[in-house]
């Protein structure tokens, strides 16, 4: 970690769309923020509970060729599902 807790690295990941519920981001006590883009044309839903994400259950939908970012201080599991099996999430977690 950088001075002042600032991030000084980013990691980047790919995550392939699925039409299961689905890792994106795992737990991460180092975590000082990331970033999600849905590089699909199908909609991603984000469950930020850690729970089996669904398009019924969801803390955020990302339309196509949107990105969200994480809350500041959030490390835990975030899991997604997609619409249809397309495209992937683009994600960079910074440490």
């Amino acid at each position: 970690m950088a001075l002042g807790g600032l991030p000084n690295t980013g990691t980047k990941s790919n995550v392939s769309g699925s039409a299961s519920s689905t890792t994106i981001l795992a737990a991460n006590t180092g975590r000082l923020g990331a970033v999600i883009f849905n590089d699909s044309t199908a909609v991603l839903y984000l469950d930020l509970t850690g729970g089996t994400a669904s398009s019924s259950s969801y803390s955020v939908q990302l339309g196509a060729g949107s990105y969200f970012e994480v809350p500041h201080g959030y490390l835990g599991l975030i899991t997604g599902i997609w619409a249809s099996a397309t495209g992937a999430a683009r994600v960079t977690e910074f440490s």
